[in-house]
């Protein structure tokens, strides 16, 4: 189970994983923390030296409710940042974080490696066919809606048959678009309720029927700190163990704000299944 990002095969039969670098003013945990070169560099070496293998960039905050940011002002904020990591740490492989075509071909061509889509090509029609033309791997993530309005799309006849069938039909459409590497993310906290969450987490194997690798979203996310009647910035240790489920579910990429504690709970679940 391998997936090309820039001639480099990265092999997903023992997990990997993303970190995440956010450099909008308004995500939920790390919002405005990495607002200039030095505190993104910073950041970028931090997780790639705990263990990261990609590094995840988005420009626009897709947390609930999260207001609405034009493509010119995502471009103005990713492209220079892509540029920058690209430059200082060449080997990176770095994903973006877009539901817009425009912004996804800008930024591979400014160096990026593969594109994490929260709408699986929903939210712009162009995106599945710009990927395809691209070829670079894609992430499709299953929401309703968007992020304003996804809170309010939590109903399903059935979770886990609803999603399967979702990225059965995005799938069959990446595939028209010769996407040839393509990584699905159940989209824990959108368009789900907390209850929703931790069925979707407690069924997660069986979006394996698909047939692609899994990613799982969790770190810090409010079906963690609101369980345990805290915030985003005490859920690390909730994270991690949720992140041992996923593994054992059959999670082959963590998204994570925090790479050491990932990569260290990836290092004992390889050590657990040998």
């Amino acid at each position: 189970m391998t997936i090309n990002c820039k001639e480099h095969l990265i092999d997903l039969s023992t997990p990997k994983v993303m970190g995440i670098l956010n450099i909008t003013p308004d995500s939920f945990y790390d919002g405005g923390l990495y607002k200039d070169s030095s505190s993104i560099m910073r950041q970028v070496d931090k997780m790639l030296t705990e263990g990261a293998t990609f590094i995840d960039v988005g420009a626009y905050s897709s947390r609930p409710g999260a207001d609405d940011v034009s493509e010119a002002e995502e471009l103005k904020r990713i492209i220079p940042i892509v540029e920058l990591i690209v430059k200082n740490f060449p080997e990176v492989i770095l994903s973006i974080d877009t539901f817009r075509s425009n912004v996804a071909k800008h930024c591979i061509e400014a160096g990026a490696a593969l594109i994490n889509d929260i709408s699986g090509g929903h939210l712009d029609e162009e995106m599945i066919p710009t990927v395809g033309k691209l070829s670079v791997p894609y992430i499709m993530m299953h929401m309703r809606g968007n992020p304003r309005t996804m809170q309010e799309q939590t109903f399903y006849e059935d979770l886990i048959k609803d999603i399967n069938f979702y990225f059965a039909e995005r799938i069959a459409k990446a595939h028209e678009n010769k996407i040839l590497d393509i990584i699905i993310d159940p989209g824990f906290g959108f368009a789900k309720n907390l209850e929703q969450n931790y069925e979707l987490l407690r069924k997660m194997e069986l979006l394996q029927i698909v047939g692609k690798p899994l990613l799982a979203g969790l770190s810090r996310k409010s079906m963690i700190y609101k369980t345990l009647n805290t915030n985003a910035a005490n859920a690390l240790n909730g994270t991690t163990a949720l992140h041992m489920v996923a593994l054992q579910k059959g999670a082959k990429i963590l998204r994570v704000h925090d790479v050491k504690e990932a990569t260290e709970c990836v290092t004992l679940f390889n050590q657990l299944i040998k």
